[in-house]
C-alpha cells in the first residue's frame, strides 16, 4: 500500500480533507492578491487590453450584419467600407490580444516569482520542530509544482475567465438587444449548464487536492532516496525504493485519472448542453427569417453572439477546473505561509551584549522534544559556562548532549527553565543576532554544492581569500584542498560527494575558525578523523578555544582530557563533574567509560 501524504494527517481539520475543502472553496485564491498589490500597473494595463479585445469581439457581429444586410445593395462602396471596418476591427482585436497576453504573462510570472521568495524566506527560517511534521521534499514540491499551477491560472487562466466574462455578459445584452425572444429560450438553457459546473466543479476541487498531495508525497519520497542514495545501494535497498516511489506516483496517476474523467465528463454536459440550446434557438430564428420576422444578418448576428456566449460559458468551464486545482495548490502554499513557529523572536528583542563574553546559564532547564513528549531530554538541568572556559559534555547516547547544544542555538524552548548568554536570556534577544556570537561544528558536516573556498568562506560571507586559506591551515584542511584539481576553486559535489568524511568535517571546523566567534560548539568534531588529521585538528581547536567559551560534545573521551570541565550527563541530568584526573577518581559514570575506551585501546595496540 502506498503511504498516505503526511499533509493529509498533519494539517486536515476534524472532518476530513473533503469537508475542508468545501469550507474554503474557491476564495482561498484570494490569497494572492497581496502578491499581485505591488503591480497595479500591468493590473492596469492588462485590464485596459482585456476590455478592449472583448469590447472588438462583441462589435465584429454588428460589422457582420451589416454586411449580410447591404449585400444586395448595389453601393459597393458601402460595403467595402462594413469590410473595411472588419478588417480594422480584426487588427485591434489581434494588437489587444498580444498586449493582453504579455502583460499577464509577466504579471503571473512576477507573481510567482513573489510567492516562491515569500515562501522559502518562511521555511528557512522555521525551528527544527517543523520539519519533524514536514518532508524537505514536499515542501520543494510545494514551491515548485504549486506554484507553477498558480502561475499558469495567473499568466493565462484569469485572464481568460475575465475576458469569457466579458464576453458572455455583453454577449447577453447585445442578444437581448437583438432579439428578445430568441434571447429569453438560450436563458431557459443557462441553469442546465451551470449546475453540473457547480456539482462536478466541487468534486474536481477535491480530488485536485489529493492529486497534489500525492505528487508532494512522492517527490518526499524520492528526495529522501536520493539524499541518502549510498546508504540506500549499501544496504541494497533500491528495489525497495523503485517500488515505494513506483507505488506513491502510480496513486497520484489514479487519483489524476479521476481529476481528468471527472474534468471530462464535466465538459461532455456543458458543452452538448450549450450547443444543443444554439441549436434550438437557430432552428427557431430561421422560422421567423422565413416569416419576416427578422433579417437574414440580424439572425446571423444573434447566432453570432450566441457562439461566443457559449464558446465563453464553455471556457469558463474549463478554466474553472484550473481554478480549482489552483485553489488546492494555493492553499498548500498558504499552509506554509500562514505556519506558525514555535520559537519566535520576541516584539521588543533586547541588544545583543557588545563584547559578548561567551558567559552561558543554564538555570533549571527542562526540556521534551516534540515529537517525543514522553521523554524528558534534560530534566531540570543548571549549569554555568564561564567565559572563555573549556567544557566537555560526555556520557551514553541519549544522554542529552547534543540537545545542549541545539539549546543553545535556541533551535527549541525549554518547558520551563530559561538559558542566558552573558546574563541576558536567549528568548529576549533576536536568533540571529546572538547567533553571529556562536560558531558550529555539527558532528555530520553539511558541505554545499559549491567549491572548498565557498564552503568555507560561508562562517564568514566576507572573509578575504588569503583569511580563508589561513581557517584551512589551522583546521588542518589546507594540504588536501590545495591537491584538489583547482585547488581552494575546486567542486567538491553535492553534500561534498568528492570529500572524504574526515575531509568534510576539517572544512566545517575551517568554516568555524574562519566564523571567529566569542563562542564555540563542537558536536563529535573530529569523530570521522585519522589519528594524524585529528592530532592537527586538535591542536587547532586547542589554540581556537583560547579566549573562547568552547562547549564540545564528545564520545571518545581522549578528545576532551584537557577540558577546563568535563560534564557527565545521563537521562538529561548532570550525574558529575570536574577534571578528567578527578573524573577518574570518583570511579563514577565517567570513570567507568574511561576505563572502557582506554583498555580497549591499549588491548587494541
Amino acid at each position: 500500500m502506498a503511504r498516505r501524504p503526511a499533509q493529509q494527517t498533519t494539517t486536515a481539520a476534524p472532518g476530513g480533507s473533503e469537508e475542508r475543502e468545501r469550507s474554503k472553496k474557491i476564495g482561498v485564491l484570494r490569497a494572492l492578491w497581496p502578491f499581485m498589490l505591488p503591480y497595479k500597473a500591468l493590473m492596469l494595463g492588462a485590464t485596459i487590453a482585456l476590455v478592449l479585445t472583448a469590447a472588438m469581439s462583441l462589435t465584429l457581429p454588428l460589422a457582420v450584419r451589416r454586411v449580410v444586410d447591404n449585400f444586395r445593395i448595389g453601393d459597393s462602396d458601402v460595403l467595402n467600407l462594413y469590410f473595411m471596418a472588419a478588417m480594422g476591427i480584426a487588427a485591434v482585436l489581434a494588437v489587444g490580444t498580444g498586449v493582453r497576453y504579455a502583460l499577464v504573462t509577466r504579471l503571473g510570472e512576477r507573481v510567482v516569482a513573489d510567492i516562491r521568495i515569500a515562501v522559502f524566506d518562511r521555511v528557512i527560517g522555521m525551528s527544527p520542530e517543523f520539519y519533524e511534521k514536514i518532508m524537505t521534499g514536499e515542501v520543494l514540491s510545494r514551491i515548485t509544482t504549486d506554484t507553477t499551477l498558480i502561475q499558469s491560472v495567473l499568466g493565462s487562466s484569469v485572464s481568460i475567465a475575465l475576458r469569457n466574462m466579458l464576453l458572455f455578459a455583453g454577449g447577453m445584452v447585445l442578444m437581448l438587444l437583438t432579439s428578445a425572444k430568441l434571447t429569453g429560450m438560450v436563458l431557459l438553457i443557462v441553469p442546465a449548464v451551470v449546475v453540473p459546473i457547480l456539482v462536478l466543479g466541487r468534486r474536481l476541487r477535491v480530488i485536485s487536492r489529493e492529486n497534489q498531495d500525492w505528487i508532494a508525497a512522492s517527490s518526499g519520497n524520492a528526495g529522501e532516496a536520493l539524499g541518502a542514495v549510498q546508504t540506500v545501494q549499501s544496504f541494497t535497498n533500491e528495489n525497495a525504493s523503485r517500488e515505494r516511489f513506483a507505488d506513491m506516483t502510480e496513486t497520484s496517476y489514479i487519483v489524476s485519472k479521476k481529476r481528468i474523467q471527472t474534468r471530462a465528463v464535466l465538459t461532455v454536459i456543458v458543452i452538448f448542453l450549450v450547443f444543443t440550446g444554439i441549436v434550438g434557438v437557430l432552428w427557431m430564428g430561421a422560422n421567423d427569417v422565413r416569416q419576416g420576422e427578422m433579417t437574414e444578418g440580424t439572425l446571423i448576428q444573434f447566432v453570432i453572439y450566441s457562439i461566443i456566449m457559449a464558446g465563453s460559458v464553455a471556457a469558463l468551464s474549463e478554466i474553472w477546473s484550473e481554478l480549482q486545482r489552483a485553489a488546492g495548490a494555493t492553499e498548500r502554499l498558504v499552509e506554509l505561509l500562514n505556519a506558525q513557529d514555535t520559537v519566535l523572536d520576541p516584539e521588543g528583542p533586547v541588544a545583543v551584549p557588545d563584547p559578548v563574553t561567551g558567559e552561558i546559564q543554564f538555570n533549571d532547564v527542562t526540556f521534551r522534544y516534540p515529537a517525543r513528549p514522553e521523554t524528558l531530554a534534560l530534566d531540570s538541568m543548571s549549569l554555568t559556562v564561564k567565559p572563555g572556559e573549556t567544557v566537555a559534555f560526555v556520557g551514553p547516547s541519549g544522554a542529552g548532549k547534543t540537545t545542549v547544544i541545539q539549546m543553545i542555538q535556541r533551535f527549541y524552548d525549554p518547558d520551563q527553565g530559561q538559558i542566558t548568554l552573558d546574563g541576558v536570556a536567549l528568548t529576549d534577544m533576536r536568533r540571529d543576532s546572538f547567533r553571529r556570537a556562536i560558531a558550529m561544528v555539527p558532528q555530520d558536516p553539511v558541505i554545499f554544492a559549491a567549491s572548498a573556498r565557498e564552503n568555507i568562506r560561508f562562517g564568514r560571507p566576507g572573509a578575504t581569500d588569503a583569511e580563508v586559506e589561513q581557517a584551512a591551515r589551522a583546521a588542518a584542511a589546507h594540504d588536501f584542498i590545495s591537491a584538489l584539481p583547482d585547488g581552494y576553486d575546486s567542486f567538491v559535489g553535492e553534500r561534498g560527494v568528492m570529500l572524504s568524511g574526515g575531509q568534510k568535517q576539517r572544512i566545517a571546523i575551517a568554516r568555524a575558525i574562519l566564523r571567529d566567534a566569542p563562542v564555540l560548539l563542537l558536536d563529535e568534531a573530529t569523530s570521522a578523523l585519522d589519528a594524524e588529521s585529528e592530532r592537527a585538528v586538535q591542536q587547532a581547536v586547542d589554540e581556537l578555544s583560547e579566549g573562547r567559551t568552547t562547549l564540545i560534545v564528545a564520545h571518545r573521551l581522549a578528545t576532551v582530557k584537557k577540558a577546563d570541565r568535563i560534564v557527565v550527563m545521563e537521562n538529561g541530568q548532570i550525574v558529575d563533574q570536574g577534571t578528567h584526573d578527578e573524573l577518574v577518581a570518583s570511579d563514577g559514570l565517567y570513570s567507568r567509560l574511561a576505563r572502557l575506551q582506554f583498555t580497549d585501546g591499549l588491548a587494541a595496540e
